[in-house]
């Protein structure tokens, strides 16, 4: 019988899953699910999952921690999507914490201010609730919290 998976030594499942990890961070769950993707065994998956922490290829806090960087800088998320995002990854709430708290509150305030004067800026609509609705669906899908929402809506939309 044929099967639709190449079928993969232990050693070179292994040394393709530490090019997939080098080119960056993984999570664990990524890593299951390419390892299911390559048809390995539950047992051949587990090895090689240790054998990639062993050598430090594989590790929850370094990529939690260059997630919210990333995320953070780069796509201005709040700390509510970065959180859940952390989550749908399986990541422990401990290494979510501790993530978090990278971000200073001063640089998160400033990045807030910032995304919302410019989203605000673009916004075009008959009325101002509309604008109001808009920018408040914007933010809340960015993951900011809504308090700091409402008060810089109220603020922007005197």
């Amino acid at each position: 019988m044929y099967s639709k998976h190449k079928s993969y030594t232990l050693d070179d499942a292994l040394a393709k899953l530490q090019k997939y990890c080098s080119y960056q961070d993984r999570c664990h769950m990524e890593v299951e699910q390419k390892l299911k993707s390559m048809g390995m065994v539950s047992q051949a998956s587990e090895q090689i999952i240790i054998a990639l922490i062993q050598q430090d290829y594989l590790n929850e806090e370094r990529f939690a921690m260059a997630f919210v960087r990333g995320k953070f800088r780069i796509k201005k998320w709040g700390r509510i999507r970065l959180g859940s995002e952390l989550k749908k990854r399986r990541i422990s709430p401990y290494l979510i914490r501790k993530s978090l708290h990278q971000i200073s509150e001063e640089d998160y305030i400033k990045t807030f201010e910032s995304l919302a004067a410019r989203k605000a800026e673009t916004l075009v609509g008959p009325s101002k609730n509309k604008k109001k609705k808009k920018l408040i669906d914007y933010l809340t899908y960015r993951g900011w919290e809504s308090h700091l929402i409402y008060d810089k809506v109220n603020q922007l939309f005197q």
